[in-house]
């Protein structure tokens, strides 16, 4: 393959997230601002596989920026998995001429990216777009923003149920392996008491918090409860226990669901977007590869994807800390 890049593609992979279309729109018009060619790729590696590619050029991303989802669609491909799959789509890849590709999506996306790289050796580069923000070497990933400000809004109407009947609500939100989104939303939305994968907090210490909560005059609670977290089997099985335990409480569940992925994204969202698009090509252009953009400090990153995939995202024990006080 020449070393010199003519013609860029890019492509949404895994769950969509807010934010995916921004970068999308950055990625094109950064193509367009450095004559470079730019072809869409529809319904992620599936559509890699089969050919659905589009040429792009910047007044084909007009009016995208602010919307949810994303316009090149998204697949889960499991042709993509196996050697036969990726031959297919690099052989579709050098029918067309595309010399690189930008990869929009979180670690799953990446490890694909990565093994197609490593096989033939073809220039990627990988925007991190998942509401989870469990990529390593970003501090924020694309939609977690968005997804933040989507989750605190629901609470706050929940809150105004709960107070109107004494209610307590167990709110579940995604958050399967790490808690980012649950732990801020919790802290923003006054809950009283945060469930997360990360910190266990158990059910005794769980009945004594809501015990304390009653004492001290409060008539309602938010509990707010990642997918992951251990203390139950699932959020139904932690109010079955209360309601058990504690009978005083009129316990009711809320599950938010997917409609945390939609709506239209942030204005941080969109920023980040923008900034990680135009990194994303001078990255390509630049001649390097296999890495992903990240920000951290505020300024962008380039981090081995092998890196981004295999690390670990912290949680931030001084937000652990204040979520503590808060709930006094």
């Amino acid at each position: 393959m020449s070393s010199k890049i003519n013609k860029i593609a890019v492509l949404t992979s895994g769950g969509d997230s807010p934010g995916m279309n921004a970068a999308i729109r950055s990625v094109v018009r950064t193509c367009a601002y450095m004559k470079v060619e730019c072809i869409a790729i529809y319904r992620g590696y599936q559509g890699m596989i089969e050919g659905d590619f589009k040429v792009m050029d910047a007044r084909s991303v007009n009016n995208i920026i602010n919307k949810g989802g994303t316009i090149l669609k998204s697949a889960r491909c499991d042709d993509f998995r196996t050697p036969e799959g990726r031959k297919k789509a690099h052989d579709e890849l050098l029918k067309a001429g595309i010399d690189a590709f930008v990869v929009i999506g979180g670690d799953g996306s990446f490890t694909g990216a990565m093994v197609f790289n490593k096989e033939y050796n073809f220039p990627v580069i990988g925007i991190p777009g998942t509401i989870d923000n469990d990529i390593f070497g970003t501090t924020f990933t694309l939609g977690f923003d968005t997804a933040l400000n989507t989750v605190v809004e629901c609470i706050d109407k929940i809150r105004d149920t709960a107070s109107s009947h004494n209610r307590l609500f167990f709110v579940e939100v995604m958050g399967r392996d790490v808690g980012h989104i649950a732990l801020n939303a919790g802290v923003g939305a006054g809950a009283e008491e945060i469930l997360i994968p990360e910190e266990n907090l158990g059910l005794d210490r769980l009945l004594e918090s809501l015990k304390r909560s009653k004492e001290s005059g409060k008539s309602s609670s938010i509990v707010i409860v990642a997918e992951g977290d251990k203390s139950g089997k699932n959020v139904f099985e932690l109010k079955e226990y209360v309601e058990e335990h504690l009978p005083i409480y009129d316990v009711r569940v809320s599950v938010l669901g997917h409609m945390q992925r939609g709506g239209a994204p942030s204005c941080y969202d969109r920023v980040l977007a923008s900034r990680m698009g135009v990194k994303a090509v001078e990255a390509l252009l630049a001649g390097k590869t296999s890495l992903m953009v990240g920000i951290q400090d505020n300024k962008l990153t380039l981090t081995p994807i092998n890196k981004a995939i295999k690390g670990h995202t912290k949680i931030d024990k001084e937000l652990i800390r204040v979520s503590e006080i808060m709930t006094t």
